[in-house]
């Protein structure tokens, strides 16, 4: 009998946003369909964390939540870097796939010109993160920025089945959509994306009009119970 697959470490990051009725809606993408991984399946912006995620020059350059504190919510089984780097894996991948950035001046505050013009060099630099020309610490560096892990509500942990050839430890954040973002409609790994109240994309599941992995579905149902955004705001530290 084969061994099961050891599991990668994973990071993912549902995004959410009130609605126009009190309530709230989460970010959800679509995977192409010629994926080797959950090819067409709904899935959360997130993926692997990478050896580059807790290196000495990342972590010099967080805010938010030190190593320490990392591992105590991560629950201490893990080297307190390897579980900061959970947290910038989480940022890291919502950049790439949504474009959605959680970063903060290093000198604690923009100009006017330099915040409109922001968005504009991080989209430009988001092609080359996303192919690995460069590393998220040298992004950061070069704008004079920190990654700001504060925003990342960690809340939810999975592992893959043994039954799976491909499987993940996957660590899961909330986080609300930061002021004047908008999320990419589709990226290199995004076939299409939209905006969902966790009871619609349930429903839909069910039709099985809305493929999703069970994880997924599990994470829909916990935040399913909080009514409004005000009950989820209350419920978890959100902005």
């Amino acid at each position: 009998m084969p061994q099961p697959t050891l599991p990668l470490p994973a990071s993912t990051v549902v995004l959410v946003r009130p609605n126009d009725n009190g309530g709230f809606e989460i970010f959800m993408n679509r995977r192409p369909e010629k994926m080797d991984t959950y090819a067409g399946i709904h899935v959360f912006p997130g993926g692997r964390v990478e050896p580059a995620d807790s290196s000495a020059a990342m972590l010099e350059l967080t805010q938010g939540i030190t190593p320490a504190e990392a591992q105590q919510k991560l629950g201490g089984e893990l080297e307190p870097e390897r579980c900061i780097g959970h947290w910038v894996a989480a940022a890291r991948e919502l950049f790439e796939e949504a474009g959605v950035f959680l970063f903060a001046p290093q000198d604690g505050t923009l100009s006017d010109a330099a915040r409109q013009n922001l968005p504009q060099r991080l989209a430009d630099r988001r092609a080359d993160l996303q192919r690995g020309a460069i590393d998220l610490a040298a992004l950061l560096a070069a704008e004079r920025l920190y990654c700001n892990l504060r925003r990342l509500n960690y809340f939810f942990h999975r592992v893959t089945p043994e039954h799976y050839a491909v499987r993940f430890d996957t660590r899961f954040y909330l986080a609300a959509l930061p002021e004047e973002q908008t999320p990419l409609d589709s990226s290199e790994e995004v076939s299409e994306s939209l905006w969902i109240s966790p009871s619609d994309a349930l429903e839909r599941s069910q039709s099985g009009a809305f493929p999703m992995m069970p994880p997924t579905i599990a994470v829909l149902r916990s935040l399913s119970i909080h009514s409004s955004w005000n009950a989820l705001g209350k419920a978890f530290r959100l902005g």
